[in-house]
Formats: structure tokens, sequence, C-alpha cells
């Protein structure tokens, strides 16, 4: 039992050096920035492989959690089996300094016990605070909690420093199961007390060479004599080299990142949005980004450590310098940073002027960081899919063909937006108004393929605005058959390959993903790529 309960615990401590190893990976986030973009990584297939970060970092979170349970199984035995099994023969050997040892007391007095007890609770906050439940109800509970990763890290550095498990350094002078005649005498001879104090270290003495020895002994040929006693010590701890490596490489980046976004952005303007999404305009030195990119926001007057990603709607071009985002607003960050902003204008104009800057609450900007819908202008023919606040993404990728579209692979895009209220299509009507116009004026009216679908009404037909004529004729009542849609795309599109793309709910985005690896009878192509948000 002790034996199977070290093979235990040796084989799951492996594997939990491997994935503390591989789940700061994905964390990186510059690292994949710098590996996605088109001249790093050639492949399509291997980009979309970096896209899929997030979900492979759950996938490390979890083994950590399965296995962080077994491993902890498998000590609590052990702790009772080193304390049942003292070997008085090898004392070295004893995680127990003496047989029947409170096993407690291995688990809380010991240095590998009381910080494994330790990261057994700071791994059980992190794992409960990253639940769906909790990340929707109370986001700040789980970004506080997420980042206790470091104390684990360090925890875990100083775990491995007990070293419970040894290993034998002098093979060579007493190889197992040779025969020590020195030990052999001093537990058969008894010495007279008048002789102990005489000859005090007589048993140190090597055993004479020409001295017969035993004749059980003498009969196995291959025995070999001792020269001396073993000699254990501890192993290096092997998680150093797992985990040094990528937590040095974390620890660069966020380094690099601090320093990258330590001046604050010039917010331009402010406007307010229906449906309470804000939108807001800034402007930084030497700032670049491609369409379809996200940012971390830090508003240190919101929140001191608190920080917040949110999808560039407007990026930075040769003419212009400014960038945007759009963020709804649905929780406690988001309400605060809007009450700043709009503290002494009025909500339903644009405000904040460039003159007005001593009002603003400072503002950094980190990133910008890759995403999927990079890949949107690198297929000839593209299906865009939004649903609600997640048009943000294809935003900026309109924003970009309305300042020109020659220079992109993309030469056909399909774009699907789904909303729930008729106010919600107004929050880029100006722009899909002008890039229809424009498209119009240079004889590509086929260039994009703009349908509008309010999903819930009270039955009667709505517009969304009388100025946006070009937008009311194409919105639709209800929600889009996709299996019909496709098939459509298909058979305008034949052999050719579409990238699909989506953010919205996941009921669109399964729906999605299902009919672009189905076949169809075209030879048309669909490549699934997909961005949620909760």
């Amino acid at each position: 039992m002790l034996g199977l309960g070290l093979c235990v615990s040796r084989a799951s401590a492996s594997v939990l050096n491997f994935n503390c190893c591989l789940v700061l990976l994905p964390m990186c986030r510059v690292l994949l920035a710098f590996l996605r973009g088109s001249q790093k990584v050639a492949s399509k297939k291997t980009r979309r492989l970096l896209d899929k970060s997030k979900t492979f970092h759950v996938t490390c979170g979890i083994t950590i959690c399965i296995f962080s349970v077994l491993h902890v199984a498998a000590h609590l035995v052990n702790a009772l089996n080193f304390s049942e099994n003292y070997n008085e023969e090898f004392v070295t050997l004893n995680a127990a300094n003496y047989r029947g040892e409170d096993p407690r007391k291995l688990l809380f007095a010991t240095v590998p016990g009381l910080t494994g007890v330790i990261m057994v609770l700071v791994l059980f906050l992190m794992c409960t605070a990253s639940t769906y439940a909790i990340r929707v109800s109370n986001y700040d509970i789980f970004w506080y909690t997420h980042n206790l990763f470091f104390v684990f890290y360090m925890l875990l550095m100083l775990h491995v420093s007990g070293g419970v498990l040894k290993y034998q350094t002098n093979l060579e002078e007493h190889p197992p199961g040779c025969f020590n005649p020195n030990k052999t005498l001093r537990q058969n001879l008894t010495v007279p007390k008048a002789f102990e104090e005489l000859f005090p270290d007589y048993t140190t003495e090597p055993f004479p060479e020409d001295l017969p020895v035993p004749e059980p002994f003498v009969q196995n040929s291959f025995m070999r004599v001792c020269s001396e006693e073993p000699k254990f010590r501890s192993h290096f701890p092997e998680t150093w080299f797992w985990i040094s490596g990528p937590l040095c490489l974390y620890c660069v980046e966020r380094l690099y990142r601090y320093i990258r976004s330590n001046k604050p952005v010039t917010i331009t303007s402010v406007i307010s949005h229906p449906s309470n999404v804000l939108e807001v305009r800034m402007m930084k030195d030497d700032f670049e980004a491609r369409p379809g990119q996200y940012v971390i926001l830090h508003c240190p007057r919101v929140s001191a450590l608190e920080s917040h990603p949110f999808t560039l709607t407007m990026c930075p071009t040769d003419t212009k310098a400014t960038f945007g985002v759009h963020l709804k607003v649905v929780g406690d960050w988001t309400e605060r940073f809007r009450d700043l902003l709009l503290l002494h204008s009025n909500q339903d104009t644009e405000i904040l002027p460039i003159f007005q800057q001593r009002r603003y609450p400072k503002l950094y900007v980190d990133g910008p960081f890759g995403s999927p819908f990079e890949e949107s202008l690198n297929y000839e023919v593209s299906l865009c899919v939004a649903g609600g606040i997640g048009v943000t993404p294809f935003a900026s990728v309109l924003n970009t063909l309305l300042d020109g579209w020659k220079c992109y692979k993309l030469r056909r895009l399909y774009f699907i937006w789904v909303c729930r209220d008729i106010e919600s299509f107004r929050w880029f009507a100006d722009l899909l108004c002008m890039l229809h116009n424009k498209l119009w004026q240079e004889n590509r009216p086929d260039y994009i393929n703009i349908q509008l679908y309010l999903s819930q009404t009270d039955g009667m037909q709505k517009i969304i605005g009388e100025k946006y004529q070009a937008l009311n004729s194409r919105l639709l009542i209800g929600r889009p058959r996709w299996k019909l849609l496709f098939d459509d795309i298909a058979k305008c599109n034949r052999r050719k390959t579409i990238g699909v793309f989506c953010c919205g709910p996941n009921k669109i985005s399964k729906i999605l993903h299902k009919l672009s690896n189905s076949s169809n009878s075209y030879g048309t192509r669909f490549e699934y790529n997909k961005e949620s948000f909760s």
C-alpha cells in the first residue's frame, strides 16, 4: 500500500507539472498575437488552433483540479503509511520522525504539507470562482481570485523543497542486496561493557580481507561485500524545470505590457448609443492595430486592479489616428465607467470634446491582441454573423473596407446581424449606409450583402429610420433560416472556400458550426471561426 500511494502521488505530480507549465502559455497574449500574424504562421489551420487558446487554458485548468484531488488523496494515504511503517534500519529514508507519529503533523507542520494545504484552498477558490454562474453574476470575484495564481506558483516552488522521495548516492560502495559483515558482526557479537570504552569504534573498521566469509554467503557467487553504509539524498525538484520557463515568459510579457500601456490615452469623444451602449474614441502615440483585434481597458478610478477586454470597432489608419470601442453597460465596472464619462454631459449627445480633457478619468489601453476576425479579410468570400453587441468585431472590418477594399483578398462579404430590438441597429447604421453608398458609387453593389434580422417584434413592420432607406429594405422580421442561407451561399460560390465568422450567443454558434461541417452538392467549403462572449 505504501508503494502504491507513492506511485500515485508521483504520477499525478508529473501530470500537474506538465499542465502547470502549459496553462500559462495561452495567457501570453503578446506572444499569441505575434505568432498569429500572417507572416509568422502561414497556415490558416494553424492560426485557427491559436484561436482556441482560451479552450486550451480551461482544459489545462480542469486537468490540474482533477489530478490535484488525486495527488492529495494519495498523500493522505502516504502520511498514514509513513507513520505506521517507520523503518529503523534506514532512518534517512523516513518522512516521519518516529514510529506512530501523528499524520496530522506531516500535513500541517512540514513545509510540503502546509504549502500543499494552502494550495488546495487557493485552487478551490480559483476553480469555484471560474464557473459560469459566478462569472456572470459577479465578475469581480472571478477576476480577483484568478489572480491568486501567482500565490499558487510561489507555494508550488516551496512545496517541492521537502524532498520526501530520496535516491541512493553510493551504489558502487553499497549495491542493493550486498553483504555488510560489519553490520552482521555488530548484530551478533556482544561486547563486554569493560571494553566498550577501550574500543568504541571497533565496528567501523572494514571487514578483514583474510577473515573467512561465513559459509552461507560463499554459496552465492554474486554476493558483494558492502564497503560502507548506504547514503541517500533528496531528488532535485523537477517542478522547477517545468514551470520556471513559462512563468518567466509570462512575467516578462506582463512587464512589457505594463511598460507599453503606462501612458494614458487621449479620449477624443464619448457617444451614448441606444440600448445602453457606449462608444469611446481615443488617440495614442504609435498605436497600430489590425481589423478584428481587441484591447484591454484599465481605468484606475473605476478599479485599481480590474481591467476588461473590448473589441476595436475603429482602427487607426494612415489618414487618421483615432481608434474606438463600443461597450455594453451590463456590469458594475461598465456602469461606473459610464458614470465617470457621462458625469458632466447629456447622455443623448456626443460629449467630452478635446478641450475638456481635464475632466476625463485616466484611461490606459493595453494591446492590441489578436482574434479570429483578423482572418475575415484573408478569404475571397466571408460570412460574418453577429448577435446583438457581438457586431463589434465586424465594425472594425467594415470601417477598414470603407477606407479601401482593393488591397485585401476579400471580394464578397455576407453580413448577417440579428438583434432583439430595432434601436440596436442604430449603433452602426451610419457606417453600414456609408459603406453601401460607397460600393454603389464604385459600381460594386454585390461586394457586400447586408441582412438585418429583428428577432423580437410586436407583429408590426418597423423601420430603422427615415434616413436609413438602404437598411430598411434589408430589414427582415424573425430569425434567419440558416440551412437555406448556407445553401444559397454555397450555390452562388461553387467550389470556393468561405470563411464563417460568428460572434454571438452559443445557440447561433453551434448551428453555424454544424452547418459549416456539413457537406453540400456544390463543392463549397465552409471554414468556421468563432468568438464567444457572455
